[in-house]
């Protein structure tokens, strides 16, 4: 009896590689591994620099309102100056064109003071700074919407 010692080689299989042929393999395989994960680093890079920059917007627009609240309060205060306060305060954020609104309140929100000289000394005033985020904030993957409004509030008493 004789044995048949062929070997059986299965279909869809190369040899080992050895050599430049393995090296060459290696490389192709490391640009592969690069496209694959640069787009998922690009897209975090790009969302911390958006968040960021909404959170610097959001402190911008609540110091805006302490400032010009700050400003309301005072005895000898002037709705014009604690308009500047809050222009001020924008300005030197790079937000002096957005569009902002500015509101001077009673804590309840039901009376709008035009002119805080007339409020009485002990009483709350509220000043309510609103803008949307789409004409203060860098979008560059668009994940915070443009028309969200960033509202900083603040609340003193009158001296």
């Amino acid at each position: 009896m004789s044995k048949n010692t062929q070997s059986i080689r299965l279909p869809h299989t190369r040899p080992a590689a050895t050599g430049r042929d393995a090296r060459r393999r290696r490389r192709g395989s490391a640009v592969m591994e690069a496209s694959l994960a640069l787009p998922v680093l690009l897209y975090f890079s790009m969302g911390m620099v958006e968040f960021g920059q909404y959170f610097y917007a959001k402190h911008t627009v609540d110091a805006a309102a302490r400032d010009g609240c700050r400003q309301a309060i005072l005895s000898t205060a002037t709705t014009t100056a604690a308009t500047a306060a809050v222009a001020n305060t924008m300005s030197a954020a790079g937000f002096a064109s957005s569009g902002y609104t500015l509101t001077f309140t009673n804590t309840a929100g039901s009376t709008t003071y035009s002119d805080v000289s007339t409020v009485a000394a002990g009483t709350a005033i509220k000043a309510t700074v609103t803008v949307n985020y789409g004409s203060v904030g860098v979008r560059p993957l668009g994940v915070i919407p443009a028309t969200k409004q960033l509202i900083g509030i603040t609340t003193m008493v009158k001296e």
